[in-house]
């Protein structure tokens, strides 16, 4: 950003200083073009301005994107290599020791929640591409969205504080939709994943499926750091991520609640984000 910026000050400079010396030495030859001077030279000066004002907002949006792009492909590289490494520590282990079959389990186990990790984060690559360049066609069908939801917190249940289940589900049973199951079951996982990820340890999310006024109406609420008010409509932008890239500590790609905005908007659906009191974040999507 800082050489393109440079770059850009210094023809803007540059454009300046010949106007006024132009304007200077017409002024000079011709005393009585004084006024057409000044008319033209301040109309110039006014069209310069408005052009440097939005070339310099462009300059500013595509550097800002590309540094987006860039944590993106940092995160993604992190994404990938923190589930392959625990996958292949846990198969060395099977592999080098003698263990009994209860521990095998367990490691197997523990893998394939991995291999679902990375299996989600290639969906929403892929499902993210798609939407950018409109080839997916979000085929639709009437479901049991109960049945999907329930198989979702299911599976991404976390047994971080021993038998005790973090997210606790709250679903009607057969609350229906008319949609593409697929992509809206990337919608419930990145809002289930998003709450787990940003909870503290042991942290109750709460997830609840309901008709409500005669439609659907799902609720994701965590016990998180929260979003600050600012934030709340940029979290739907491609690759934004709340907060520092250098301080955040929870890992993302930025893909997931963009995600979520483009599924809901293809189902007439409605996603809106409040304040969890005392502390957290609520999201909450009605289908029309």
């Amino acid at each position: 950003m800082k050489k393109s910026i440079i770059i850009f000050y210094f023809m803007l400079l540059y454009s300046l200083v010949q106007l006024i010396s132009w304007g200077t030495l017409v002024v000079k030859l011709q005393p009585s073009r004084m006024a057409m001077v000044m008319g033209e030279g301040s109309v110039f000066l006014f069209l310069l301005c408005i052009g440097a004002f939005f070339l310099h907002q462009s300059i500013k949006k595509e550097d800002k994107l590309r540094e987006q792009q860039q944590n993106f492909l940092l995160s993604v590289t992190h994404e990938l290599k923190s589930p392959l490494a625990a996958i292949k520590l846990s198969l060395q282990t099977i592999v080098k020791r003698d263990l009994d079959k209860a521990r095998q389990t367990s490691l197997l186990n523990n893998s394939l929640k991995d291999i679902e990790r990375l299996d989600d984060l290639v969906e929403n690559m892929l499902l993210a591409t798609k939407i950018e360049n409109r080839s997916y066609s979000f085929p639709k069908e009437e479901f049991d969205f109960s049945d999907l939801v329930s198989k979702i917190t299911d599976r991404l249940q976390v047994h971080s504080c021993g038998c005790e289940q973090i997210i606790n589900p709250k679903i009607a049973p057969q609350v229906k939709v008319n949609g593409d199951p697929f992509s809206l079951s990337c919608v419930v996982t990145n809002l289930v994943e998003n709450a787990v990820k940003y909870s503290g340890p042991c942290a109750e999310i709460c997830v609840e499926l309901e008709m409500r006024d005669g439609h659907p109406f799902l609720t994701v609420a965590d016990k998180g750091p929260g979003i600050p008010d600012a934030e709340k409509m940029l979290i739907f932008d491609k690759f934004y991520r709340v907060g520092d890239e250098n301080t955040r500590k929870a890992k993302g790609t930025g893909l997931g609640l963009f995600i979520v905005k483009e599924v809901l908007q293809k189902h007439d659906a409605d996603i809106s984000v409040r304040d969890n009191v005392p502390q957290g974040t609520i999201f909450e999507v009605t289908f029309s």
